[in-house]
């Protein structure tokens, strides 16, 4: 089996990133590395890593990455390891003890050149009526089995072969550092240059989303990014038949989606979130253009954390 070593970006969540390191510290696949990229101008995670690297049952590297950026504390994280295989694992996710040896079965028994694994969602308690639903969008679902799949997903609970899937000092993309889709761009690239993509189904990770995030408010305007994605790929390629195409899906989608979205709030129906993310994803595939971009990460992220006490990020 070829050396595998963890990536963990972080940005001043230190209760969460501990809960991370220490799903890590368990696990029965055994690491070359666990490398946390703290993507904070302050340094804060340094001590977390510090107080824990006794715990870890293989090297723990810590990494100060200053410049906030999504895409740039993924590529910092690259450069501290130099094994064949990479794992993701989010500052906000917890692994189950098995999760990395499922990761590389299904590597192994798809021969794809990265896999994904399921994600169970985490809420707080008072998100009310939009509960199911905000637990099912910070979650993903997959087949039953481990297999072969046509789409690839996000960054977070993954495997990639170094080699092929992550070519290149630096394979995400800085641009996406403030909007995030490094991963987007990274897969379409991949998928562009004949790659494969696999389904890990026990590779599983609950994923904690904070009281900030876990809101209907920041789900849609997820949605909405996640929906221009398609428009923007093809407008990278200069497809803009492609783009075209998907305005027009977009503008259906809005259309039909966001009717039924208003139909279902006035009666308060409990689909009326899903029906709203629909329609926010078909709004996203109509102003895909660089201006109309949420911004997440990076620079936004820290200008929110710099509003409140480290404990409340």
């Amino acid at each position: 089996m070829q050396a595998v070593s963890v990536i963990v970006p972080t940005m001043r969540r230190p209760e969460s990133l501990e809960r991370a390191l220490r799903s890590l510290f368990v696990q029965t696949a055994s690491m070359a590395s666990i490398v946390v990229v703290d993507n904070d101008p302050q340094a804060t995670a340094k001590e977390t890593v510090a107080r824990l690297a006794a715990d870890s049952p293989c090297p723990l590297i810590y990494r100060h990455e200053a410049r906030p950026g999504v895409a740039t504390a993924r590529n910092a994280g690259l450069a501290e390891t130099n094994a064949p295989l990479i794992a993701f694992l989010d500052d906000d996710e917890a692994a189950s003890p098995g999760w990395l040896a499922a990761l590389l079965t299904a590597l192994d028994e798809t021969q794809t050149d990265v896999v994904f694994g399921p994600i169970a969602g985490r809420v707080p308690e008072n998100t009310g009526w939009a509960t199911p639903y905000l637990e099912a969008f910070f979650g993903r679902a997959g087949p039953a089995q481990s297999q072969r799949i046509d789409k690839p997903w996000g960054c977070g609970n993954s495997l990639m072969v170094r080699a092929t899937a992550l070519p290149g000092a630096a394979p995400f993309d800085a641009s996406a550092d403030q909007s995030g889709g490094e991963d987007d761009a990274l897969f379409a690239a991949l998928e562009a240059r004949g790659g494969t993509f696999g389904w890990a189904a026990d590779a599983w990770v609950d994923e904690f989303a904070p009281p900030h995030r876990a809101t209907m408010a920041y789900a849609l305007s997820r949605a909405f990014a996640y929906g221009q994605g398609p428009s923007q790929t093809a407008a990278k390629a200069r497809n803009w038949p492609a783009v075209a195409k998907w305005m027009i899906v977009g503008a259906v989608q809005t259309a039909i989606w966001g009717l039924a979205a208003i139909g279902t709030t006035v009666i308060a129906h409990p689909s009326r979130a899903r029906l709203m993310d629909k329609a926010a994803r078909g709004l996203g595939k109509i102003f895909w253009m660089k201006g109309f971009e949420p911004h997440f990460y990076g620079a936004r992220e820290l200008a929110r954390l710099n509003r409140v006490s480290p404990s409340a990020a």
